[in-house]
């Protein structure tokens, strides 16, 4: 390999071979790599000018990645190298989303060598990953989880493409286009309004039963009035640092966010929405240590629930409140930030709800929450109407109705409007 890190291709000959050679040191293995140029030997100064033809030809294609012979290169090798050079500069949300993705992928498809995925064995995973495996234990999945599959296997690839560990990427599968909302991105629930959620608080004995509704109560109100996405919400801690945790002191409740548990992969500082810093507050403070929520496991053992059992008990308390958030699915952990969300965007401009809501792009913020309910829109209009001409609201009964509906709780309300519970059980 030549010093500035290029390869470069030699034309040889090999007394047993009865053709030219090219022979180069691949830059994976440092193996020496022999290839025939299909020429004759011959004392022609043609032909060994031809061979050096090729030889350049290769030595173009091989530092152009466009030329890979396939090697012995294991998948494993590349998913060590590959989670030792690329992900660890990953938020750690996203390191563990790959992690899954890759281990899904070993076990339906099982691949040896990174020269065997191809796409053949891209398109058989995705039908595999439909249909599921009762056998094995392995779920099926969604057309939008599936999805978000492929484009952390294409990262990888691409990656492998660049350190010419392969020739090329091969083509991958497409998926059926998921549901999409106006402003464009895939919508996979809905804002869930105050009466579902209540009763998806009535709904809790019968599904974490009685000694722990408190407990799990305290959680969903939690989600409901801060905004926290779930594996979020269990990494709050109240005396943590590393970890998501409130800062309470000072003018403002604010909240403060690792680098590391941040989407946006960024340390932060955010404001924190009134009625979560008074829910907080209610609890005492001698009870303000370790996880803000203390749920606990069912089954007995020690420690807290995974995520991924939190997410569905909470989608078990959605299906016994049957609060369905589309034909096919009910009200999910996300659904209540959704709600969050919906609320706050009547009373903010979108660059402050961004904010409030994390959102790494003011995009985000403008497709899901900004200008997709039409009728919160002319509440809000008929609102402000009637005040600037100092007008008594209308009694007609459904301007009225629904005006309420979706202005409640108006920015100024009282406290004792929101639902707080303490993680007792009882009101705050």
């Amino acid at each position: 390999m030549a010093e500035d890190g290029e390869i470069k291709v030699y034309v040889v000959e090999f007394g047993d071979r009865p053709h030219f050679q090219l022979q180069w040191r691949d830059p994976i293995t440092r193996r020496l790599r022999t290839k025939s140029t299909r020429i004759g030997r011959s004392s022609l100064a043609r032909d060994r000018k031809n061979a050096e033809r090729l030889a350049g030809e290769l030595e173009s294609k091989l530092n152009a990645g466009e030329a890979v012979i396939p090697s012995k290169f294991s998948w494993q090798e590349f998913r060590k190298r590959y989670e030792a050079e690329v992900v660890p500069g990953l938020a750690l949300r996203t390191a563990e989303k790959i992690s899954s993705v890759l281990d899904r992928f070993e076990k339906e498809i099982g691949p040896q060598r990174l020269w065997d995925v191809d796409e053949k064995r891209l398109s058989a995973f995705v039908s595999r990953v439909r249909k599921g495996d009762t056998k094995t234990g392995s779920g099926k999945l969604s057309e939008s989880t599936i999805a978000g599959h492929l484009a952390h296997l294409k990262a990888a690839l691409n990656w492998a493409k660049l350190q010419k560990l392969i020739a090329h990427l091969p083509a991958f599968p497409k998926v059926k286009r998921a549901k999409m909302s106006k402003g464009g991105k895939v919508m996979r629930g809905r804002p869930i309004t105050m009466e579902e959620f209540e009763r998806m608080l009535e709904a809790l004995p019968k599904v974490v039963g009685p000694a722990a509704a408190s407990l799990w109560a305290f959680y969903l109100r939690g989600l409901w009035t801060s905004g926290l996405r779930l594996t979020e919400s269990l990494e709050l801690y109240w005396d943590r640092d590393d970890k998501l945790h409130p800062v309470l002191t000072g003018r403002y409740p604010m909240l403060r966010i690792p680098a590391d548990l941040e989407k946006g992969n960024k340390d932060r500082l955010l404001p924190m929405a009134p009625e979560f810093a008074q829910l907080l507050e209610s609890v005492p403070e001698t009870d303000r240590s370790g996880p803000v929520f203390k749920l606990e496991r069912n089954d007995g053992k020690p420690g807290r629930p995974a995520s991924d059992r939190v997410s569905r008990i909470v989608g078990s308390i959605g299906a016994k409140a049957k609060v369905r958030v589309d034909a096919k699915k009910t009200a999910s952990a996300h659904d209540l930030r959704r709600a969050f969300g919906e609320r706050w965007a009547s009373r903010l401009m979108p660059a402050q709800l961004m904010e409030l809501m994390r959102h790494e792009s003011i995009e985000t913020t403008l497709s899901y929450y900004v200008g997709r309910n039409a009728e919160r829109t002319a509440a809000i209009l008929w609102h402000e109407h009637e005040k600037a001409a100092d007008q008594q609201p209308r009694q007609t009964g459904r301007t009225t109705r629904h005006r309420e509906a979706f202005l409640r709780p108006a920015p100024n309300s009282a406290p004792n409007s929101w639902p707080f519970c303490s993680p007792h059980g009882g009101a705050a």
